[in-house]
């Protein structure tokens, strides 16, 4: 119990910006988690914190706390780490996905019927599972303007400024390119109100 409060309540700090309380509840989730000596939780609990890295564009590279217990994490656990990464997945181990994970995994393994990305992740309640599939289709290469206004609107609506400031920059970035200067412009008087 006390690992999944710290652990919460770290990974609301981490998505708000605070970083000193962050680091504090990841520090307590680790210890009462080490108490137990059961490394698969302490890996399942990094690759949360790595899930809300990712979800904030933060995630560069292998998730580093998870891939130190690799050799003690089940399927589930490595195939959310691969996950993570973008890669494709077999269905086996898209199978053992969370449940708002396998649409976005299967479609970026080319075995999803095609249809609208933005529509496939309304359909993900979680907001923090909803961003993690954003960023996962984002590193494809397959986030379009709709699925990034989607991320913009998640991170917004929880008001989780660490992501919402990522989105909002990939958002002015790509409407920028698109040549389309007024979604570029308010996003970026956006990220002036919400950026520190």
């Amino acid at each position: 119990m006390n690992a999944h409060a710290a652990t919460q309540k770290a990974l609301n700090a981490y998505l708000t910006g605070q970083a000193r309380v962050e680091t504090q509840e990841w520090e307590r989730a680790r210890q009462a988690l080490a108490s137990t000596g059961r490394a698969d939780l302490l890996a399942r609990t990094e690759l949360l914190r790595c899930a809300a890295q990712s979800a904030s564009l933060a995630l560069a590279g292998p998730c580093a706390g998870f891939e130190a217990l690799r050799r003690d994490a089940a399927a589930p656990e490595l195939a959310y780490a691969d996950f993570l990464q973008a890669q494709r997945l077999t269905a086996a181990q898209v199978a053992v996905l969370p449940p708002p994970q396998r649409a976005v995994a299967q479609r970026l393994a080319g075995t999803a019927s095609g249809g609208d990305a933005a529509a496939m992740l309304v359909a993900v309640e979680d907001p923090l599972s909803r961003l993690v599939g954003v960023a996962a289709l984002f590193q494809a290469g397959q986030a379009g303007p709709a699925v990034v206004a989607l991320a913009v609107d998640t991170a917004s609506a929880q008001g989780w400024r660490r992501p919402l400031i990522a989105w909002l920059t990939v958002q002015a970035d790509q409407a920028q390119a698109a040549g389309d200067v007024d979604t570029a412009a308010r996003a970026r008087r956006r990220l002036a109100v919400v950026a520190p």
